[in-house]
């Protein structure tokens, strides 16, 4: 049986340290989508540790280490809107999205990701925005399937500049 869960990952350093451990295996699964909007590491302002530094000290962001049987399997980052959009462009209105999300390549084709997501929509239970680039194949396929499944088939989904996004309410009481 899967056991899945979610711990915060500022309370427990052990769980920085893990994410530092595979945030390099991270980049690599985003690279083969060629979406060019991933900073070369090494730039200024962009090595690894100031980017891991800017997610922990994201006050709207909640960083969650994903356990299966107590170990470190993942990581997810969930953003809280905390203001209006600029962009010209209209945006449904949210109130959480997935900014970061990540299962380390021996844990996955386990249903970990599909369960931890699951959790992550019931703990924020609220309106939701995933986006995607269109050119990432695999994790167009997986939004769309983890959503679906989620929602029983109840959210909305667009295109637009390059990326596939659904929007969607979450929570226990709304599936």
């Amino acid at each position: 049986m899967l056991q899945v869960t979610l711990r915060d990952s500022r309370s427990a350093r052990k769980d920085r340290r893990w994410i530092e451990s595979v945030y390099r295996d991270y980049l690599n699964d985003l690279a083969p989508s060629a979406t060019g909007i991933f900073p070369v590491l090494g730039e200024v302002g962009h090595r690894e540790p100031d980017q891991l530094q800017r997610w922990f000290g994201d006050p709207t962001a909640q960083i969650l280490t994903i356990l299966y049987n107590d170990e470190p399997a993942g990581f997810a980052m969930v953003r809280r809107r905390s203001e209006p959009s600029l962009s010209a462009a209209p945006v449904p209105a949210f109130e959480f999205s997935m900014a970061e999300f990540f299962i380390a390549r021996a844990w996955r084709r386990r249903g970990i990701g599909s369960e931890a997501v699951r959790l992550l929509f019931d703990r924020f239970a609220g309106q939701w925005l995933i986006s995607e680039h269109v050119r990432n194949a695999t994790a167009v396929k997986f939004w769309r399937r983890v959503v679906a499944a989620y929602t029983q088939g109840k959210y909305q989904e667009r295109i637009l500049n390059g990326e596939v996004q659904q929007h969607f309410a979450s929570g226990p009481q709304r599936r």
